[in-house]
């Protein structure tokens, strides 16, 4: 018998190629659940430099930010 709480699936979210909002390709490759918090990720790496992976709260990966007084996604999807 468990004595964990349920474990929720993971948010949904686009894998692929995705640009930042400073320049720099970057592909998505899946969604992780941080084992301590339980903080959803998104794992990603650079595809223009081989700087390995990283990973970046699903929250922040898909927020918008204010760049040159303009809002924008801070990655947005590339058409495949």
């Amino acid at each position: 018998m468990s004595h964990h709480p349920p474990v929720q699936p993971l948010l949904q979210a686009p894998l692929g190629r995705f640009r930042h909002y400073g320049g720099g390709e970057y592909e998505v490759i899946c969604m992780a659940r941080h084992s301590e918090t339980g903080e959803e990720l998104v794992v990603y790496r650079q595809l223009d430099k081989d700087t390995g992976f990283w990973v970046r709260p699903h929250a922040m990966f898909f927020e918008q930010v204010l760049h040159e007084g303009v809002r924008k996604l801070r990655f947005q999807k590339i058409s495949e």
